[in-house]
């Protein structure tokens, strides 16, 4: 019997009104409201852990690094309590043939009650012989791993979309989870982004854990709680993109007042993801802040649009903006007609003020 996740963090005791503060921080990280603690405490308190296997493909480990560092909830509640990880080729302690006899274990005993998360993607070129794992293809462990499993999470652009690896003329073939023959009808979550979040990775491990469901997924099956509003809808730099104010060269006076990014290649106006709300690091930062634009790397397909320092043209989107460059340029002409109009008007009370001083013709 696999314990519980309360079970676990009383062991290591911890009180319960510390778990009843995590189960709060846990709804906030899922944008729910605190109705929704009392929620995610039973589940909690019910629901045993759940198995997990974390396989790698053809990725850079950039995921892993990034969901260790999660701080609400922390990736030590997530992987000691929460989860059960039973493999993860990358931190774990056994290796070799220890090591790859706990995928047999676990497929085998919890069929259709484990989940499957997939860093990287597999290469299906020359019968996958580009990507080796336990001395057979990882695209066959994948495929193993995913006939019983309960769903499936693609961390990250590489298992997401393909990435760098899939990257034009893609010699080995490297493919997104998806698009591999014979998984395409199983559930798959994909969390897009190179990395990912590290609180959007543990709120979508929450999210399973607590509802027993996948949460609700956009039309490209990424977490809409996460993934529904552009990077530019919630900039602190949209104001100066609406006012017509860029940055022309990097570190040039614009820059150093923070204006839009949007003329140095930001494409945040076409890249939907929680950087400029949930932002990175424990919320201390995310790329536009620290004076960077957008590379839009959630997005698929973002490693062959050219360079990242290209600038959208023609951006239409959702009917808010006709083009950046017009929106950018009718907001200075309006602020010039401001001025002007400010000024005749200026003028022409003088000159009426004038009229009624004494001795005036």
């Amino acid at each position: 019997m696999i314990e519980t996740f309360y079970d676990v963090m009383r062991r290591q005791g911890i009180t319960r009104r510390s778990f009843l503060k995590f189960c709060s921080l846990t709804a906030a990280s899922l944008g729910l409201s605190p109705a929704f603690a009392p929620k995610i405490a039973h589940a909690m308190e019910t629901k045993p852990r759940i198995p997990v296997l974390w396989l790698h493909g053809l990725e850079c480990t950039c995921c892993s690094e990034s969901f260790i560092r999660s701080g609400h909830p922390l990736a030590k509640d997530v992987i000691l309590s929460m989860l059960s990880l039973d493999y993860d080729d990358t931190i774990m302690a056994s290796a070799g043939h220890q090591a790859e006899a706990i995928v047999d274990e676990i497929v085998e005993k919890y069929k259709g009650n484990y989940i499957l998360a997939v860093e990287g993607n597999p290469p299906l070129a020359e019968d996958g012989m580009y990507c080796i794992i336990g001395g057979k293809p990882f695209v066959e462990q994948l495929k193993y791993a995913a006939e019983s499993c309960k769903a499936i999470i693609s961390w990250g652009s590489c298992a997401s979309w393909g990435c760098v690896q899939a990257a034009k003329p893609n010699p080995t073939r490297a493919t997104p989870v998806h698009k591999v023959p014979g998984l395409a009808d199983k559930p798959i979550i994909k969390v897009p982004g190179c990395p990912p979040i590290a609180e959007v990775m543990t709120a979508v491990v929450a999210y399973l854990l607590t509802f027993d469901k996948l949460p609700t997924l956009d039309k490209q099956g990424r977490p809409q709680m996460f993934y529904s509003q552009r990077i530019h809808d919630k900039c602190y730099r949209r104001p100066h993109f609406d006012a017509g104010q860029f940055v022309e060269q990097w570190d040039d006076e614009a820059a150093r007042m923070g204006h839009c990014l949007y003329k140095m290649g930001c494409k945040g106006p076409t890249t939907y993801n929680a950087c400029s709300t949930v932002k990175w690091n424990e919320g201390t930062s995310f790329p536009i802040q620290s004076g960077h634009g957008c590379i839009g790397c959630s997005e698929d397909g973002f490693w062959d649009k050219g360079s990242f320092y290209d600038r959208l043209t023609g951006i239409n989107q959702l009917g808010i903006e006709a083009n950046a460059d017009v929106v950018g340029g009718t907001a200075a002409g309006i602020v010039t007609a401001g001025v002007a109009a400010h000024a005749g008007l200026t003028a022409l009370n003088r000159a009426k003020q004038a009229d009624k001083q004494p001795g005036a013709e």
